[in-house]
């Protein structure tokens, strides 16, 4: 089963949230990760052919997914949307940006429309928002309460090696696994 991961990321904050997805793919039996940074270079078309799932990632820059990872939705049209190459399989979005709202939720919209076009399947957080209680606290997982994909968050005087934190790293972590667990029940040919 493979699961692959294409995102951008411009400072390595998001490229660290991938990694943590990455790490929750790895943790199911027989599931096998791909990350793949739009901008190290051509697109291997194939290897998303041949995914069972795919995963997107980007900053929000101004409310929006980067135009790095917008440039790639443009050029899947003609190398997969056209012949529906990605239709039925299992998609999932996460996005990072400096402000702890920063209008994340459009990018992860954005995502997830791409993905409907795609006739793709969008798996969401199945989790309660963190943090949303007198007794919460930023160590929460989904302390940014999102249920369309994992919302990250890194101040952005911190380098990527400081931020984002634990608790929204280990969020993205738990998205890996449920994609890779999804992406299992639904393609029983991958067992």
């Amino acid at each position: 089963m493979l699961i692959s991961i294409v995102y951008d990321s411009g400072f390595g904050h998001t490229a660290r949230v991938a990694e943590a997805v990455a790490a929750g793919i790895g943790e199911v039996r027989e599931a096998e990760v791909k990350l793949i940074a739009v901008a190290d270079g051509p697109m291997d078309w194939e290897a998303l052919e041949r995914s069972d799932a795919i995963i997107f990632g980007s900053p929000t820059y101004n409310g929006l997914i980067s135009a790095k990872l917008k440039q790639f939705f443009e050029d899947s049209t003609k190398a997969a949307w056209s012949a529906q190459k990605w239709r039925n399989k299992i998609a999932a979005g996460f996005t990072n940006s400096g402000a702890q709202h920063g209008d994340k939720l459009n990018s992860l919209i954005s995502m997830a429309l791409f993905a409907a076009q795609h006739g793709m399947i969008w798996v969401g957080l199945d989790m309660m928002p963190g943090n949303s209680s007198s007794t919460g606290s930023v160590d929460d997982l989904n302390r940014l309460g999102s249920w369309l994909g994992v919302m990250t968050q890194s101040n952005v005087d911190q380098a990527p090696n400081d931020a984002p934190i634990g608790s929204d790293l280990k969020t993205a972590q738990y998205l890996g696994r449920r994609v890779a667990e999804t992406t299992r029940r639904f393609q029983p040919t991958c067992l």
